[in-house]
């Protein structure tokens, strides 16, 4: 049978009036606060104002249990503290607040919504960077031109360029992974996290294909090169790319 968990939005969507887009919003912040993705299911949508039913299967209930009382107690895993405050904000806008309840526990996590304060964003930041990524598109019209990036599942799309920098970069469209260089526009939300905006190419680099332990075994072959006496250099070029993009 397993355990359904309700979050009851008092708002004014209904059933008959919830946008499918807007409904999918909520739903994937809901299943990311629950966890246990391959075993929490959509069950209905209730009048109630709505009423958005899920279902979690046995083999994962205890340990949704115990992520949402961790959520409500505030020391969450930091994946669901993130999911709360995105359902949180979209109750906000849409004018709304909540709760999450089941049948075994009553309200598991009340949703402020509308009636928090007004969230308090920092910014803007502007910092000298990089942006790594795959060219996947450029194109546009005016003094600077929109470049996007892929790296990995994240899209770069607030990239800027001059018109002689977007020539050159055109030219590497789904080729090799480059390395832009310029200044971001950065704002941190009410929950931390770090937004680039805006981002202004100066410059760019291809990036070589090869695999890193490959480059390293390169580097280590050049006479007088200090990455000799590391004992793990793949693990402290990592860590010297993770500090250097640490805004934090």
């Amino acid at each position: 049978m397993g355990t359904e968990y309700r979050l009851r939005i008092d708002g004014d969507f209904t059933p008959a009036t919830f946008p499918m887009e807007r409904l999918g919003e909520y739903l994937s912040a809901l299943a990311k606060l629950l966890g246990e993705t391959p075993n929490v299911h959509f069950s209905d949508l209730i009048t109630g104002s709505s009423i958005i039913a899920v279902r979690v299967d046995d083999a994962a209930a205890k340990t949704v249990v115990e992520r949402v009382r961790a959520v409500h107690a505030g020391n969450g895993p930091a994946d669901a503290l993130k999911a709360y405050g995105q359902l949180d904000a979209l109750l906000w806008q849409d004018g709304a607040t909540a709760t999450l309840v089941s049948e075994e526990m009553g309200i598991v996590i009340p949703f402020r919504g509308k009636d928090r304060p007004e969230p308090v964003v920092f910014g803007p930041f502007k910092q000298d960077s990089t942006v790594d990524g795959q060219v996947i598109r450029v194109g546009g019209t005016g003094d600077t031109i929109p470049v996007h990036l892929r790296d990995g599942d994240t899209i770069h799309s607030h990239l800027y360029g001059s018109t002689e920098v977007a020539r050159k970069i055109a030219q590497h469209l789904f080729g090799p992974t480059v390395r832009v260089h310029g200044t971001g526009t950065w704002f941190r939300t009410a929950e931390g996290v770090w937004e680039l905006r805006t981002f202004r190419i100066t410059e760019f680099e291809v990036l070589g294909d090869e695999p890193l332990v490959d480059v390293v075994r390169s580097i280590r072959a050049e006479s007088g090169s200090i990455w000799n006496e590391l004992p793990d250099p793949v693990r402290h070029l990592m860590e010297q790319r993770r500090d250097e993009g640490d805004l934090q």
